[in-house]
C-alpha cells in the first residue's frame, strides 16, 4: 500500500506540517508495509531546510522528517517552489530530493491513498 502526504503550508506558524509528519511517522512505526511518500510544496518547501533551530520545547520539523526518511519514507520538495523561495542553494536535510509536478501527479496517480496538509 502507498500512501502520498502532500503538505502545502510552512514548517511553522500553524501545525498543518507537524500534523502531517505526525501522521507519517506513526505510519512509518504501525505499518512498515506502507509506503509512505511525503511531497512538499508551495511554503513547505521549507520543511527541507537543513539545521533548523528552534526554542527547547517546541516541535523541530527537521527532526521529524529525518524520523520519516529513517522509516523510509520518501520526501520530494517541489523545484519551482524551492526555487521561488530562494532555497536552491540552501543545504537541504539529507535523502530530501528536489522533484517537481510531473512527478507529484505520478505519485498521486500511483498512491492508494492521498492526504493533504
Amino acid at each position: 500500500m502507498k500512501t502520498l502526504i502532500i503538505i502545502n503550508d510552512a514548517p511553522y506558524g500553524t501545525e498543518k506540517a507537524f500534523n502531517a509528519l505526525s501522521i507519517a511517522n506513526q505510519l512509518n512505526k504501525e505499518n512498515p508495509d506502507v509506503e509512505v511518500r511525503i511531497f512538499l510544496i508551495a511554503d513547505a518547501a521549507n520543511c527541507a531546510i537543513a539545521s533548523q533551530i528552534t526554542p527547547n520545547g517546541y516541535y523541530n520539523i527537521e527532526r521529524m522528517l529525518k524520523l520519516s526518511l529513517n522509516k523510509g519514507a520518501k520526501v520530494k520538495i517541489c523545484g519551482s517552489c524551492a526555487e521561488a523561495r530562494g532555497l536552491i542553494n540552501l543545504p537541504l536535510i539529507e535523502g530530501a530530493e528536489i522533484s517537481n509536478l510531473a512527478e507529484l501527479t505520478n505519485w498521486v496517480l500511483d498512491s492508494d491513498k492521498v492526504l493533504t496538509f
